[in-house]
């Protein structure tokens, strides 16, 4: 690493070049093959899925996306005359539109309109799923029908494709807001040296461009949904600037200590450097885990921030040491490089509240690790009653069509009107016919089922098509019975015939996505939590730090899940977020958020327990090296991560949808909890209470297992050995 970061230092203009050109590279690239981003929640192989196919070959009007125009009369109702000529024509408009195969009004045959007549729905066919219908002609949809909305009618429109239309993309304006709360961490964290806190933001910000180009280029091979860009930039900003944060510290330190830039750079490469490798390493393994999901789209994920995370590790291995040469001492505010020229070689000094701090935690590490650990418990205990799901038009803003769309179906006709399931029968003889009419007949019956549209027989004869609508609301727990009630009686229904029935539509399919997830879970903890465990004791050379680090990382999942439960679930934090109503947390969100989190809380824990390595390493003191080691880390580590909390909170409030809302909130609060409680307090703690068993490891089992260092030679090769000769030579 030495050789490698001085090679660097001194070739710092090619270094520049090269990432110059990979950027405007990257960039030009993008920008000439486009990007291919796809979202579905579709599983291959669910029952849902399964219906889907049905109906695209059997019902090919049906099996494209179906959305809603939802009319209400703002004076008397919708059968007045001048209500339905306005209706009429509006929808005679919509029918002309591109990509419009048909439109149900809501007058007539297989129309919609609430008993009092004040609310009713037309069904707007396309020719193609939402995820394939450009967003230029969804829009003029949406323009033509509410071309209507007057003083005579309020029109508002739903549906998924209305859906992916009128959701925001992703913006700057949050990342801005970020990297700006960040510059002004970074730039007190220096002790207000405008360079030094610059760095790191360059940094990650290159990463991050060169990144964000590839990944739209990878649209094209690999299936990658619109939102994953915004998170990859959410943990790119965070974990780059960290990275950068920990290794211009560390060049810092040498500067002050009287070392030439050259040899700080190297110094801090080849200590800094190496925990940022293995922190890296830890991240891109724990969302490398995401591979042992059943959901192919998860596979972009981790494919796409493990790329931007590599390229985060590599700018701060690469150009930040070029650009530490090209500043010299300037990474020093002015009034540190005068008292380093007038005085000669200065000590950066720990702080004094963190040294007070460790030597307070060493003398009586119990009662605080116990109260630290309560706190984590207690913000924990929501996620007892967590759930995931898909959302749906329920989340979105007030003022939105969708959410207004949704709730006039939900007054008009019932909370379940927004989510029918689509029961789909395959039909081979008369005889089947009549077994999916008493199936049909029988659901009518079923306890949740508020009401059937009769089925309907495909064109060719081979399927038929009924709709049932539940009683509860799609993200409702109870409208999962129902649909668990439904499919429990099909075997019983196919029994004596060659009659095969499937159960679809978005809220069927959204509910197998989530139980495919929900079930693969355990597998996926178990290999992330194994490769992390692993990593950490070969770096550690010991069991109970790598088991103790596990532990902890588990437990700051738990206060990031228990957190988005309360404010989400609970609908606690709906006046400040803006959410429309109470939802479960999205399906995909966990086990994204378990990789990420867990790679974070390791890249703390390799930093702290890195340092305490090195003086455990020295001295083979461990009261020693724990206090030394979180005296010397604490500052670092809690400017990262309050500039980490600040990026994810920025995105909170960046209008960019409830789930980014979730993903922000959910790392802000485990940032929290894990940097200024978990190593701050409860790890320590437990270093101080195991003592000389925190290193311990089977000599059998260190025998076989490889070795991979972060402190560098010559500390390493120091060992026991040394210890008399460094004890003299270091003060507490």
């Amino acid at each position: 690493m030495a050789s490698f970061a001085r090679w660097c230092f001194r070739h710092r203009k090619a270094v520049l070049a090269i990432w110059l050109i990979a950027l405007i590279g990257s960039f030009g690239i993008s920008k000439l093959t486009g990007s291919a981003y796809s979202n579905s929640n579709s599983l291959p192989g669910t029952d849902s899925a399964k219906a889907q196919q049905v109906l695209t070959t059997d019902f090919p009007a049906q099996a494209g996306d179906s959305d809603q125009i939802v009319v209400q009369a703002r004076h008397g109702t919708l059968r007045s005359p001048a209500a339905e000529t306005a209706v009429a024509s509006m929808l005679a408009q919509v029918a002309r539109l591109p990509h419009v195969s048909s439109v149900t009004p809501p007058y007539g045959q297989g129309g919609q309109i609430s008993r009092d007549g004040t609310i009713g729905l037309a069904t707007v066919n396309l020719n193609a799923q939402a995820t394939t219908v450009p967003n230029s002609v969804v829009t003029t949809l949406i323009s033509t029908a509410q071309s209507a909305d007057s003083s005579l009618l309020n029109v508002q429109l739903g549906g998924a494709a209305i859906e992916t239309a009128v959701t925001p993309n992703a913006d700057y304006t949050s990342a801005l807001l970020g990297i700006v709360l960040a510059l002004v961490v970074l730039f007190f964290a220096f002790r207000r040296s405008v360079y030094g806190a610059l760095l790191p933001l360059i940094s990650a910000l290159v990463a991050i461009g060169v990144g964000t180009s590839i990944v739209n280029v990878l649209t094209h091979a690999v299936s990658i949904a619109n939102w994953v860009p915004t998170v990859a930039v959410i943990v790119a900003l965070g974990v780059g600037v960290d990275y950068a944060l920990f290794v211009v510290s560390r060049h810092r330190n040498g500067l002050l200590a009287g070392q030439t830039p050259e040899d700080a750079a190297v110094t801090a490469l080849n200590t800094s450097g190496r925990a940022v490798l293995l922190a890296g390493v830890t991240v891109c393994a724990a969302l490398l885990g995401l591979l042992v999901l059943p959901d192919p789209s998860l596979q972009g994920v981790a494919v796409t921030i493990s790329l931007v995370v590599v390229l985060t590790m590599v700018t701060s291995l690469t150009l930040l040491p070029a650009m530490l040469g090209f500043l010299g001492p300037k990474v020093l505010p002015r009034a540190e490089r005068k008292r380093l020229a007038q005085g000669g070689r200065q000590v950066e000094q720990t702080g004094a509240f963190w040294l007070r701090w460790a030597e307070r935690l060493g003398r009586r590490p119990l009662i605080p690790g116990i109260l630290a650990l309560a706190v984590i418990v207690i913000l924990a205990i929501p996620v007892l009653s967590f759930r995931t799901g898909i959302q749906d038009a329920s989340v979105d803003p007030a003022s939105s069509t969708t959410y207004q769309a949704y709730q006039l179906l939900a007054k008009g006709f019932g909370p379940g009107f927004n989510g029918p399931l689509n029961v789909v029968g395959q039909v081979n003889s008369p005889a089947d016919r009549a077994h999916f009419a008493a199936f049909v007949a029988s659901a009518a019956s079923q306890p949740g089922v508020a009401g059937i549209v009769p089925p309907v027989l495909s064109p060719n004869g081979k399927a038929e098509v009924a709709e049932v609508f539940p009683t509860t609301g799609p993200q409702d727990a109870p409208t999962t019975t129902t649909l668990d009630r439904l499919r429990a009686g099909v075997p019983q229904a196919e029994a004596g015939s060659t009659l095969a029935i499937h159960i679809g539509g978005t809220t069927a399919e959204n509910e197998d996505y989530t139980q495919a997830l929900s079930g693969s879970l355990p597998q996926f903890l178990a290999v992330v939590i194994g490769l992390a465990f692993i990593l950490l004791l070969i770096v550690f050379r010991s069991l109970l730090i790598p088991l103790v680090a596990s532990i902890l990382n588990l437990l700051s999942f738990g206060v990031a899940l228990g957190v988005m439960t309360a404010v989400f679930q609970f609908g606690w934090g709906k006046s400040v977020l803006g959410f429309g109503q109470a939802a479960p947390t999205e399906s995909w969100i966990p086990a994204i958020m378990f990789a990420i989190l867990f790679g974070l809380s390791t890249d703390y824990e390799v930093f702290l327990v890195s340092r305490m390595h090195e003086e455990w390493t020295l001295t083979g003191d461990n009261k020693r090296a724990v206090i030394r080691g979180q005296a010397e880390t604490g500052r670092v580590i809690t400017a990262a991560s309050l500039v980490m909390m600040l990026v994810f909170t920025a995105f909170i409030f960046g209008g960019l949808g409830v789930a980014i809302q979730q993903v922000g909130l959910g790392f802000a609060a485990a940032i929290l909890i894990d940097a200024y409680i978990a190593r701050t307090v409860l790890v320590p703690a437990v270093m101080h209470l195991l003592g000389r068993a925190n290193w311990w490891l089977p000599a059998w089992l260190d025998r076989i297992l490889p070795r991979l260092h972060v402190e560098p030679a010559e500390l390493t090769s120091a060992g026991p050995l040394d210890r008399k000769s460094t004890r003299l030579n270091s003060s507490h």
